[in-house]
């Protein structure tokens, strides 16, 4: 089926920002967007060097003065790319979707639950699609496991246990001024109130959410900060309790030291368990009671989920920058959708939206809550089922 590239801008993301530049490659990764404009930083001479490096034709030195523009021009954006610091998130969200204009934004997806709340009800008043950058819910292997779940694989879930770890946060690295990623994510004026919980636990939360297809209904937590000049936290762990009975625990740390990137779930259930690890995200660990583990493969695996996101041969690993791909690809099959006035396709379902966001945020209010109430055991708002 012929499909007409979807007109992408993006906000934030200038010279030496890294997640803007993931966001560009994956946006074009598999030909589903053309980046043409572009609010890349607040300084205009450093938005329009930034939009030239990027090949980005429309530069903009304010995000509002885009949006009003873009919905203005007959070739304006389709979709607007939002990899600011999380305290614009919602603004600029607001700003685009007032606008008319579908949103892809980075995680977490506001600094409050009642912004989250808000843009969720924005999105759905505007019929505008707001997707969600939680980026490993685009593994071929996180979705076949998921795929496992709901067949009924691993039988009633028991155990879930999910833990995050990095190590780039071990020494007050903020302090010297250097390095742009610690500056903004260790101010709390900028990242919000949560730290390593925003950052990296919301990405824990939602793997283990979207593989499980259940969101806990209560939680003992607390947090830390280890690095005593720093102003947020960089450590959390948390006891879960689900409805079904089922027990899990959730840790996550950014001064874990000798850790990179180690995201990691493991489920078990009354049949099976199953065991991922992102560093090792083309391959999936999978279980029965009493037999042998079984090591399932990206290429060899039958599923329609993992399928989807698939696109090298066996044996050709995928990675990182795929994963983030796909949820570009989704997003473009449900924005093409929409603006032709169809159904998505149910291939792209699986893509993580504003309503996973608010849970992650309902997450965020119930862990504060609890760990200033020195670990009480607090309930978690009813959310959306792990975009079930």
């Amino acid at each position: 089926m012929l499909h007409r590239r979807l007109r992408l801008g993006m906000v934030g993301g200038g010279q030496g920002a890294f997640i803007g530049a993931v966001h560009r490659i994956a946006a074009r990764l598999d030909d589903r967007f053309e980046l043409v404009a572009g609010a890349l930083s607040s300084d205009p001479q450093r938005a329009q060097a930034s939009a030239l490096e990027a090949g980005i034709e429309r530069s903009y030195a304010d995000w509002r003065e885009m949006a009003r523009a873009e919905a203005a021009r007959e070739d304006g954006i389709d979709a607007v790319a939002i990899v600011t610091p999380n305290h614009l998130h919602a603004p600029v969200a607001t700003a685009f979707l007032e606008a008319g204009i579908h949103v892809i934004c980075d995680k977490p997806l506001a600094v409050s639950l009642a912004q989250g709340e808000a843009l969720a009800k924005l999105a759905r008043s505007r019929k505008r699609l707001f997707a969600l950058t939680h980026t490993y819910s685009g593994y071929p292997l996180v979705r076949h496991a998921r795929e496992l779940v709901e067949r009924g694989e691993l039988g009633e879930i028991r155990v879930v246990q999910v833990e995050y770890a990095q190590d780039w946060l071990a020494e007050p690295i903020e302090a010297s001024g250097a390095n742009r990623q610690a500056n903004w994510r260790t101010d709390p004026a900028l990242a919000g109130p949560a730290g390593c919980l925003g950052d990296i636990g919301t990405h824990a939360y939602q793997l283990a959410a979207f593989v499980t297809g259940m969101m806990p209904r209560a939680l003992s937590a607390e947090l830390h900060t280890f690095v005593a000049s720093r102003r947020i936290d960089d450590h959390v762990q948390a006891m879960l309790r689900y409805a079904n009975g089922a027990r899990g625990m959730l840790w996550a740390s950014q001064v874990a030291s000798g850790a990179e990137n180690a995201l990691r779930l493991r489920v078990y259930g009354t049949k099976a368990g199953l065991a991922f690890d992102q560093e090792q995200p083309n391959e999936l660990w999978f279980t029965p009671l009493g037999g042998m583990a079984e090591r399932l493969t990206r290429g060899r695996v039958k599923s329609a989920a993992a399928a989807h996101a698939t696109r090298v041969p066996q044996g050709h690993p995928e990675g990182y920058l795929e994963a983030f791909a796909q949820l570009y690809k989704d997003a473009a099959l449900q924005i093409g959708a929409l603006n032709e006035g169809r159904e998505p396709p149910p291939e792209s379902r699986l893509l993580t939206t504003v309503d996973d966001g608010v849970d992650g945020l309902r997450f965020i209010e119930a862990v504060l809550a609890s760990s200033a109430a020195d670990g009480q055991w607090k309930e978690i708002a009813a959310g959306s089922g792990a975009g079930m």
